[in-house]
């Protein structure tokens, strides 16, 4: 089942969602609206290598907007820190962000509950676009868990993304034994 707005609201006052900043206007039907951050990532290797650890530059996205390449990935970041402590996050990108051809993300849309940082961004696209930061990027959709949770995401201590921060985070796949 996924919240409402009414049942988004609920969660934001209880404290179950923490969404900072927070705008009231950015709540949909069913969703919250969230923003590109001004924080930009690519990877330094043109050959990743899911064994090690690939290394990232950041840079920020100027005033005048930052034009995306087809073929690059880009890590990007959400300009909202958010928690979900009794629902499961899902983030996907918005109408509008798909019609200029633009992905937020190439899998990883699902949130664990205990989620607790911005969200890194896979971005691509099929065609030279400008971006901005603070723009419109995708939306959070919660849905409901059913039955209590054994170990919340923020409490694994083996989580790969709990250190909070407000910028892109490359892959740490090289961290899983395989």
């Amino acid at each position: 089942m996924i919240l409402s707005d009414k049942k988004i609201l609920e969660a934001i006052e209880s404290g179950d969602i923490v969404i900072e900043p927070y705008d009231r206007a950015c709540l949909g039907t069913n969703s919250y609206d969230v923003h590109l951050g001004k924080h930009l990532a690519n990877y330094r290797d043109e050959v990743l290598d899911a064994r090690k650890h690939n290394l990232i530059d950041h840079f920020e996205i100027p005033e005048e907007g930052f034009v995306l390449q087809p073929g690059v990935l880009y890590l990007g970041v959400t300009q909202e820190y958010t928690e979900t402590h009794h629902a499961v996050p899902f983030l996907e990108g918005k109408s509008s962000v798909g019609r200029l051809g633009i992905d937020i993300h190439a899998t990883a849309g699902k949130g664990d509950v205990g989620f607790c940082n911005h969200w890194t961004l896979e971005i691509s696209c099929t065609q030279p676009v400008k971006v901005y930061a603070g723009m419109p990027i995708g939306q959070l959709i919660y849905f409901m868990v059913e039955g209590d949770i054994e170990r919340f995401y923020n409490k694994k201590s083996d989580a790969k993304y709990n250190a909070r921060t407000d910028k892109p985070v490359e892959s740490m796949m090289w961290r899983n034994k395989f």
